[in-house]
């Protein structure tokens, strides 16, 4: 096995073992490896994985990386984990996590004030689901705790970055609000 192998090999065992998007920068410092040979081993790695037809693919979430099933295959791998898979999300969630993903960071009374209803579950039930996290204190009066979208969220709606989401047109019922002086 020659040094350019083994250096793939090890980044592929980092990517595999930590099971979750890591920059250039990281890998570099985890390895060892210096960060312009890691971009190169990893754009080789992703060659490789697409030359064979892999089962997997190395995707990019921004400007980290991570191992993750190759598409045509979800279908298979969906059924075989069918009894790891949970329900799906409420309305109530999916509003959230909407207003979540377009806003972040937010604050819980943000969403409750654009829901007009109590969204603590639902919000409680993106975090266990890890859809969505904590960001930390927003400078706002009383510190609240900001929220966004995870890595798990990018990937679970096959997003490259939240740059992807489509875009959402403002209707006229917004443009009343304004002039009405209404929130």
């Amino acid at each position: 096995m020659n040094n350019v192998n083994s250096a793939i090999g090890v980044v592929e065992a980092v990517l595999f073992a930590v099971a979750q998007p890591l920059s250039a920068q990281k890998l570099s410092e985890l390895t060892g490896i210096g960060r312009t040979e890691i971009v190169s081993i990893l754009d080789e790695i992703s060659a490789r994985l697409d030359e064979r037809d892999s089962g997997i693919e190395l995707l990019r979430l921004e400007d980290r990386y991570q191992f993750a099933t190759r598409k045509i295959y979800s279908e298979t791998v969906e059924h075989a984990l069918v009894s790891r898979r949970s329900q799906p999300l409420s309305q109530a969630a999916n509003e959230v996590l909407a207003i979540i993903a377009y806003n972040q960071p937010v604050t819980r009374s943000f969403i409750d004030q654009i829901r007009g209803v109590d969204s603590a579950s639902a919000v409680s039930s993106l975090v266990a689901r890890g859809l969505v996290s904590e960001t930390g204190r927003l400078d706002l009066p009383g510190r609240p705790i900001g929220y966004g979208t995870t890595d798990l969220f990018l990937r679970s709606y096959a997003l490259s970055s939240l740059a992807d989401l489509p875009h959402i047109e403002r209707g006229s019922d917004d443009e009343d609000s304004d002039e009405t002086g209404d929130i």
